[in-house]
């Protein structure tokens, strides 16, 4: 196993990779494979709301259609019965059934109003849910899994494809209630005024009904294809603008924007295939009403000539027609908008249908007692997918009050056996038990009460210094803030700030230092209080004379409690009660700083070159 492998590991997660190309299949993409029919039943399941008070609102919709056909049969009335009445036009009949006509309309408006408002309703309620369980279910995925796919895409599953789910719900699902009703209205009808011209009409539309089947696969490949190009171009941009610094820094610019020119060119094309497919299915189903609606006049003239229809007949037909063309020219647009939706759709239940590997054992799951806390590795393996083992049957005791280091060199594993710890991710093989219960068998809200991992770089959030502290312990007040900053002797900093502990941070903390930002995250772990503190060398982007008081304040927040500490500088290691040696993912030296350094071992080296580099 190379140092290198391992390394970049072990920062999966950490921040978003500027140098990584999107991933060809991840796994969440792998869970995508479901068929339309399957995607929209999976979808409405997922989504009840969508589905509650849908019987009413259909029948509203066919409502709404009755009164569009009832436009036919007034036309129909008032040409046979009024404008050609015997012994003249019959100007109150005319003027009676136009009455009638403006009242289905006004009726119909009414409906199609409340159609509208209930369909928008259970729809945005329904996606809010979809937004919320892929939210939430992303949490439950490890940070290998989320590795997988850029930062960027993760997000568009969640957003911009959840809007295109919105958008078919909303018109394409309202103008599919609509459209059925009318088709089947229609068509009854035009049986009635006259068999022949409905036979007609089937039989030239016959066609593009076996059109629209071979359009749809074709259209469901590419709006697939468009909804993972906008992914990729949202992962690219977003990488460029949260890595700008580097980007500069480095001088990378071209390169950096070639990748983004690349993303939106294939965007742009798989875009352009969708709306060309897209519009040749709208244009044949333009051509084949146009046909059948000439061929209809041509036949229904004969028949009316014959005196086998009223001339009023003929033109309520020809209502008719257009009544049944319409939705069927419509079903192209709803095509194009389900193929959009359900390519959206597959990508969202994608996230959720990707087995969530480190669950919350929720209500099942066991709720520890706080206190001194022992930490067993019995007998863990781990590898990535596709790597070999990083780490190779762990055995280690961690007994309670202990200070523990881990030390290695870059690629060990080290990193890999805090985000063991604090089931950031699970072991291929073994357990890690905390007081005998292994992890997974804990509820969260146990876990994250007792562990408290101090990353190397702290993650604040767009707020002030004040709320990001608080993270550590929501229900904390002003006052208990304040004594965990003062205890810390970080007073004279916060004092130091434009607005003390109300300073805005900015995005990603962007307005602090690295060991400003390094402090918050100190303070925040010192006002959880927990039984076991993983440190991932929490100091190494602290100046040194701010080191001093951190360390200070640190090691009364160790003392009497359990702590793990991944070591990137020995000084750690010579503080430490137990220091565990990891090399190639195998612990191979296990004891106190004193013993170790003389044993003429992995330890002995390692401390030899770091007292060489700080001499020098």
């Amino acid at each position: 196993m190379s140092d290198h492998t391992d390394d970049t590991r072990d920062d999966v997660g950490a921040s978003d990779d500027l140098a990584a190309d999107p991933v060809e299949s991840s796994r969440i993409e792998q869970q995508s494979d479901l068929g339309t029919l399957a995607t929209l039943r999976r979808g409405l399941e997922l989504s009840p709301e969508i589905r509650q008070g849908l019987l009413v609102t259909m029948a509203l919709a066919v409502f709404a259609t009755v009164g569009r056909v009832v436009i036919p049969f007034v036309v129909q009335q008032a040409t046979d019965n009024g404008i050609l009445a015997e012994g003249g036009v019959n100007v109150s009949f005319v003027m009676w059934a136009i009455g009638i006509a403006g009242a289905v309309v006004v009726a119909t408006s009414l409906t199609q109003y409340f159609v509208n408002v209930r369909l928008f309703t259970a729809a945005e309620s329904g996606l809010a849910t979809l937004r919320l369980k892929a939210f939430r279910h992303i949490h439950d995925l490890s940070v290998l899994t989320q590795s997988t796919e850029r930062r960027g895409a993760l997000v568009s599953r969640v957003t911009n494809d959840v809007d295109t789910i919105s958008m078919f719900v909303q018109f394409g699902g309202l103008m599919l209630l609509v459209s059925t009703a009318q088709v089947m209205l229609a068509t009854a009808l035009m049986v009635i005024y006259s068999p022949v011209l409905a036979l007609v009409v089937c039989v030239c539309f016959i066609p593009l009904v076996l059109l629209v089947r071979w359009f749809q696969p074709m259209l469901g490949r590419a709006y697939g294809a468009v909804r993972a190009r906008v992914g990729d171009m949202l992962g690219s941009i977003s990488e460029s603008i949260v890595g700008a610094t580097t980007i500069r820094a480095y001088g990378v610019e071209a390169r950096t924007a070639e990748r983004i020119d690349t993303t939106i060119e294939e965007h742009r094309k798989s875009a352009i295939t969708a709306q060309i497919r897209s519009v040749a299915a709208f244009v044949s189903g333009q051509a084949f009403a146009g046909f059948t609606l000439a061929v209809v006049l041509v036949v229904g003239t004969v028949l009316t000539s014959r005196g086998d229809m009223t001339l009023g007949q003929l033109l309520a037909f020809v209502f008719l027609v257009n009544l049944f063309t319409q939705p069927v020219l419509m079903a192209t647009e709803i095509l194009n908008e389900m193929q959009n939706a359900v390519a959206g759709w597959r990508r969202v239940i994608g996230v959720i249908d990707t087995p969530a590997d480190v669950s919350d054992p929720g209500e099942q799951g066991v709720v520890q007692a706080r206190g001194p806390i022992t930490v067993t590795f019995d007998n863990v393996s781990f590898a990535y997918p596709g790597g070999d083992l990083v780490l190779r049957d762990i055995d280690l005791t961690i007994r309670p009050h202990t200070k523990v280091a881990v030390v290695g060199e870059t690629g060990s594993g080290k990193t890999t056996l805090a985000k063991l710890l604090t089931r950031l991710m699970d072991p291929k093989a073994g357990q890690v038990l905390l007081d005998g219960d292994d992890l997974r068998t804990i509820a969260f809200s146990s876990l994250r009460e007792r562990v408290v991992l101090v990353p190397q770089e702290g993650f604040l959030f767009d707020q002030n210094l004040m709320d990001n502290i608080r993270f550590g312990k929501l229900e904390a007040t002003d006052d208990e803030i304040s004594l965990a900053i003062t205890e810390l002797g970080l007073d004279a900093w916060i004092e130091g700030l434009p607005h003390g502990l109300d300073t805005k941070v900015g995005q990603r903390g962007e307005s602090l230092s690295a060991g400003e930002r390094q402090l918050v995250a100190i303070v925040r772990a010192y006002l959880a209080d927990p039984d076991l503190l993983v440190l991932d060398e929490a100091t190494s982007a602290v100046d040194p004379s701010t080191e001093v008081r951190v360390q200070r304040a640190l090691d009364g927040l160790t003392r009497g409690r359990t702590s793990i500490a991944i070591a990137h500088r020995l000084s750690t290691a010579e503080a430490a009660d137990v220091v565990v040696v990891v090399d190639k993912g195998e612990i191979v030296e296990l004891g106190h700083h004193r013993d170790l350094v003389g044993a003429g071992g992995v330890y002995t080296r390692m401390h030899a070159s770091w007292a060489a580099q700080q001499s020098g």
